[in-house]
């Protein structure tokens, strides 16, 4: 009997020590000295949460995690319409009203200029100008600076009949100039694209337009996106 008693108690204190574990990966003693968190989201559909709820993507989901980390966040404010290229963030980006500063900046753009056709030296360009852009509304922090890989757009149903290996290639070129210039400028890159490939194209993971991301992808990429964040303060 007491062997069993033993044996149930050393059960209980690991499974109490794995959980206190898993609760401690969003855990952090500088939380308590930040007033409030500003993040600032900028993108396009992928940011937006096109065809879902927008509680649901990434931003606000990263935001319900942090929050429930115990940070103090201010609601996000997302820079992103469906349909923008790199071009259009930077026009809304000099034309939006903003903070001068953010704790939290994110990026993700590029799969419309890859849609569209366009240029990819215009994008390397762009990008550049936006990842200083965003850099400097982080008080010059780049490792407040969060740029996502882009979402392979061809795995999903609204590619059939199209070249699916040649947008594949595009938009691997688009990722090697995000990671490039993130890590040229020292920000953080996510690579969220070889997870979305494996994904993607599930009927759970699509939006009801067979082309955009489902909650379920936004949850990965915002826990991503919240532990990356945690691990910086």
């Amino acid at each position: 009997m007491k062997l069993f008693l033993l044996l149930c108690s050393t059960i209980f204190l690991q499974f109490s020590c794995s959980k206190k574990s898993d609760q401690l990966m969003f855990s952090n003693t500088a939380i308590n000295a930040i007033d409030s968190i500003y993040y600032l989201a900028l993108g396009d559909s992928y940011t937006i949460g096109t065809s879902i709820d927008p509680s649901d993507n990434y931003p606000n989901q990263t935001f319900q995690n942090l929050t429930g980390a115990g940070f103090k966040m201010a609601v996000p404010q997302i820079i992103a319409k469906n349909g923008w290229t790199s071009l259009d963030l930077i026009n809304a980006l000099n034309t939006t009203e903003k903070r001068n500063t953010y704790q939290v900046v994110s990026l993700l753009i590029g799969v419309n200029n890859q849609y569209q056709g366009r240029s990819m030296v215009e994008f390397e360009s762009n990008f550049q100008s936006l990842l200083a852009s965003a850099i400097v509304l982080t008080g010059n922090v780049p490792k407040k600076v969060f740029v996502f890989s882009l979402p392979d757009w061809g795995i999903t149903p609204f590619a059939a009949g199209l070249d699916k290996q040649e947008i594949a290639t595009e938009i691997d070129a688009y990722n090697t100039i995000c990671a490039k210039y993130a890590k040229l400028y020292g920000a953080n890159f996510i690579n969220i694209t070889d997870d979305y490939r494996l994904q993607g194209f599930k009927t759970n993971y699509l939006a009801i337009d067979g082309l955009h991301p489902s909650k379920l992808i936004y949850v990965a990429w915002s826990k991503q996106l919240a532990q990356q964040i945690i691990n910086g303060f």
